[in-house]
């Protein structure tokens, strides 16, 4: 059986892995993609944390991880709908090449 400290780690590990992606990554959806799995990171956290609390049955810590996913899922859409925009004006996704948003 797991314990707490053995889901810190794969959170941690899954955070590094979406902050180096958002860091070293220059194309938008390689960058949402390594958004998303810190989201998923911090997700995990809080089931390992309301798993392991006092009073599981509280259900707090699923709440906040239903709310979570809830945000995730809007900031995916927009951040797609801007990237697909992005990409029919200047025909990349690289964030480098794409200079200024002035239409």
């Amino acid at each position: 059986m797991s314990s707490l400290p053995h889901y810190l780690l794969l959170s941690a590990m899954l955070f590094a892995i979406g902050l180096a992606g958002t860091l070293t990554r220059r194309n938008a959806i390689m960058m949402l993609i390594g958004i998303e799995l810190m989201l998923n990171a911090a997700n995990l956290n809080f089931i390992a944390f309301w798993r392991f609390s006092e009073h599981p049955e509280a259900l707090t810590g699923v709440m906040f991880v239903i709310f979570s996913i809830g945000i995730a899922a809007a900031e995916a859409a927009v951040g797609l709908a801007l990237i697909i925009a992005i990409y029919r004006h200047y025909k990349t996704t690289n964030l480098d090449e794409v200079r200024g948003l002035k239409g």
